[in-house]
């Protein structure tokens, strides 16, 4: 029964990482009438500092998000060193650009202040995992990255997380506005806490 809720978590976790990190690809097809773009100010969606922004944030995110889960199966690790390495240095190029352009448009947010900080926190907390991840890596330090890349991705998957709570609280409070600035703090801090307790439990392993 473990074994089988094991493989069942796993591969939910792969399913929603790859689900939502082809998400974005329904903005280029439904256009500006989509998603959170509905609620932007048409200074906003015509300034094409703020739409590269936009897009660099949710398809680089959306790539980090679709391959990022790989990285976590020490099986495909063991055998794919080469490949393994490969794949860490996109997703740490697509959480690099994808974290700064996030900074960026929370500054713009719906729900005020505190939603903006809550995604520009989570922003930087984004950038700064992968950097020490990427940085822990390059000096062959294996175990301290390992323990940043779960922090990173962690953060990551706030895209997934996002969607999951966002919903039933705009059911629970009846309106948008107040849910999605308690889902800017509630998509992330929660994984940052499960990724603590990974850690942990992996060294007390090891």
């Amino acid at each position: 029964m473990k074994l089988f809720l094991n493989k069942f978590t796993w591969w939910l976790f792969a399913f929603l990482s790859i689900v939502i990190g082809l998400y974005p690809i329904l903005y280029f097809i439904f256009g500006h009438q989509f998603g959170i773009l509905n609620s932007k100010a048409p200074e906003q969606l015509n300034s094409l500092f703020w739409n590269g922004n936009f897009y660099s944030h949710i398809v680089f995110g959306g790539i980090a998000l679709a391959i990022g889960w790989i990285q976590f199966n020490q099986k495909f690790r063991d055998k794919n060193r080469k490949l393994h390495k490969r794949i860490g240095m996109v997703y740490v190029t697509a959480a690099f650009i994808s974290s700064l352009s996030g900074i960026y448009v929370a500054t713009y947010t719906a729900g005020g202040m505190i939603a903006s900080w809550g995604f520009m926190a989570l922003g930087i907390t984004w950038l700064t995992t992968s950097l020490m991840g990427w940085k822990t890596a390059k000096t062959k330090n294996f175990d301290a990255h390992e323990d940043w890349m779960i922090f990173s991705y962690a953060a990551c998957f706030a895209a997934v997380t996002l969607r999951i709570y966002l919903p039933i609280l705009e059911n629970i409070y009846g309106e948008f506005i107040t849910a999605y600035r308690i889902v800017a703090w509630l998509c992330w801090v929660p994984n940052m806490l499960i990724a603590f307790w990974l850690v942990r439990k992996r060294k007390n392993v090891v």
